[in-house]
């Protein structure tokens, strides 16, 4: 067993991005900052590691200020619990609150949402999901192909509607901003979303959908107005630019990243759940199939065997390929 150690962090917010651990004895500031240091995959052909001017690794802890990102405060308190250090947490700084998943049932079907003109239900795993959302605040919603993750958003921002939240909806792509406003009006909303992207004119509203590229470009006090924010298909983001982006956003309390699977780097991963909230897996391609909701796949392997041949250039080698019965 870890002794326990006679020290009492506390752990406070400086704002809606950033924690601040204070009193922090140096010892385990520097093994916190081992634990959130990470290298970055490919580091050793970026040019500003390769000419020195950076170790190709990224710190999620700083550990001069003390800064952490916000989303990271589970594995913090994990890691802190794990080795046996006192820690304290400063009145708001919270992970989860209760809440009655029976009410969230009976909110969502109060919405009454449409699809073609008939009524649907959302399944007990988007229920779910809505009501982990509702209770963290602050999440990265793992949720694959036709599993209706545009449904989970939807009931969402309708909930964050009621409470009246300005709430922001971040996209990669202009027909995603087209995708996401009329998958809204076919599951019932019939109020003015603002659509930021090249044309589109810019107007006051309870709910803006916006490429993160032309967000990007927004003014602080513009980025700062907002209390609800989503980052779909939050995997395509650039890091620097959806880092820039959500860190400017310090007053936005209400965080949900939402995706339907992440590229296998732990360093990917936690930024984005630094910035959102804890990974939240919502339902499996395999579970779907199991329910009948989208058909089974069968992969088939083909393995063509042909004699090896010593082609000197691409183009000839290219031009055997195609070419060969």
């Amino acid at each position: 067993m870890v002794p326990e150690k006679n020290i009492s962090m506390l752990i406070s917010k400086k704002d809606e991005v950033h924690l601040v651990l204070s009193d922090v004895e140096p010892s385990i500031a520097a093994e916190l900052s081992d634990f959130f240091t990470f290298e970055v995959p490919g580091f050793k052909f970026m040019p500003a590691y390769r000419s020195r001017m950076w170790d190709g690794k990224i710190r999620l802890f700083n550990i001069h200020t003390g800064e952490i990102y916000v989303g990271l405060l589970p594995y913090i308190e994990e890691y802190l619990q794990n080795s046996n250090v006192k820690f304290e947490l400063e009145k708001g700084v919270v992970s989860k609150r209760p809440i009655s998943r029976k009410n969230v049932e009976g909110f969502v079907e109060s919405l009454k949402p449409t699809l073609g003109g008939k009524r649907i239900s959302l399944r007990d795993y988007q229920v779910d999901a809505v009501a982990h959302a509702i209770a963290s605040n602050r999440a990265l919603l793992i949720s694959p192909t036709a599993s209706g993750k545009s449904l989970i958003i939807y009931s969402l921002v309708r909930y964050y509607h009621i409470k009246k939240l300005k709430t922001l909806i971040l996209v990669p792509t202009t027909s995603l901003v087209e995708q996401m406003t009329k998958d809204f009006k076919d599951y019932g909303y019939d109020k003015e979303i603002c659509k930021i992207y090249s044309g589109q004119p810019v107007f006051d509203s309870d709910i803006t959908i916006t490429t993160w590229q032309s967000f990007s470009k927004a003014p602080k006090n513009v980025m700062e107005s907002f209390e609800v924010v989503f980052g779909d298909e939050a995997h395509l983001f650039k890091a620097n630019v959806l880092k820039g982006i959500l860190e400017k956003m310090k007053n936005t309390a209400i965080r949900f990243g939402t995706t339907g699977t992440l590229d296998g780097t732990e360093v990917h991963r936690l930024q984005l759940e630094g910035l959102f909230g804890p990974v939240k897996k919502v339902t499996t391609t395999a579970d779907l199939m199991e329910d009948g909701t989208i058909a089974n796949l069968d992969i088939d392997i083909l393995i063509l065997k042909h004699k090896k041949v010593k082609l000197p250039t691409y183009q000839e080698e290219m031009d055997y390929l195609v070419s060969n019965d």
